[in-house]
């Protein structure tokens, strides 16, 4: 084992406190920071340039990944390793990845700033009223593997820094940039001002999506599945649709997300 890791015996030690009873702890809230789960996940907290690593607990048996994961990477974390049984009376469950980390965000940008920070030629993924925790893991893993530049949050969207939403989107949410709106901003005259076309996703929109070529600078935006978007927002964007057998009309607002930005963006990596 490597010497710099330091070995928990006691479930009860107050320096792996912050990952005491993950599952409970995700639902009263880590003040700014968050826990990436496996090694996938653990691997993008590593690298990120927008998240910092602070602590990371592995299990005996996987002492010498996280060892091969950290590499030449040098992260400040703490580094602390349990018998399997210690890791999972910690957590609070058998926790069968063996690999966690404790991380912040560097910086979240406002809306403004980061798409006014944004090049001559950029894709961005709005997400407005989503609050399951899936279905936004899904739509960052989707805008990270279409190569969206940024994502924007209305303010009644879930937080993308859950432990689960983080987990379903293999970590996309640790590398992809992202911002919240504030209450009262206008998400189409946001856009607008900096020089983006606003496309809405709707059954009921006017053009059939692979009918659509983006411009320059285009920003699409997705509701939540049943209410769906805003008819103020609808009716100040481009909508699009996507056609489907009769007697249906809906998509699960992940999968929608996967099959629009691989049409905006071409498929790019």
């Amino acid at each position: 084992m490597p010497p710099s890791f330091t070995v928990i015996s006691d479930p009860a030690d107050p320096r792996v406190e912050p990952f005491l009873n993950v599952r409970e702890r995700d639902l009263v809230g880590r003040q700014g920071l968050f826990v990436a789960e496996g090694e996938v996940v653990l691997r993008h907290l590593l690298t990120s340039p927008l998240c910092e690593p602070l602590a990371l607990l592995a299990a005996a048996d996987r002492a010498e990944r996280l060892a091969e994961l950290i590499g030449a990477n040098n992260p400040a974390a703490l580094v602390y390793v349990a018998e399997q049984s210690v890791m999972d009376a910690i957590v609070g469950f058998p926790i069968h990845r063996g690999l966690l980390g404790l991380g912040r965000r560097r910086a979240i940008p406002s809306a403004s700033g980061l798409i006014e920070g944004l090049g001559p030629q950029a894709r961005v993924a709005v997400v407005h009223g989503v609050g399951n925790h899936d279905n936004m893991g899904g739509l960052f893993r989707n805008a990270a593997a279409f190569g969206v530049d940024a994502v924007l949050l209305d303010p009644t969207c879930c937080d993308p820094m859950y432990r689960k939403a983080i987990r379903v989107s293999v970590g996309a949410a640790l590398i992809t940039p992202y911002a919240r709106l504030e209450p009262g901003d206008d998400l189409v005259g946001l856009l607008e001002g900096a020089g983006f076309e606003v496309v809405a996703l709707s059954p009921s929109g006017r053009q059939d999506l692979k009918d659509y070529r983006p411009g320059s600078r285009t920003a699409v935006v997705f509701g939540a599945e049943g209410p769906g978007l805003p008819s103020d927002i609808l009716r100040r964007s481009a909508t699009l649709r996507i056609p489907m057998a009769g007697g249906f009309d809906s998509l699960n607002v992940a999968t929608t997300s996967g099959i629009v930005l691989h049409h905006l963006t071409g498929g790019r990596s």
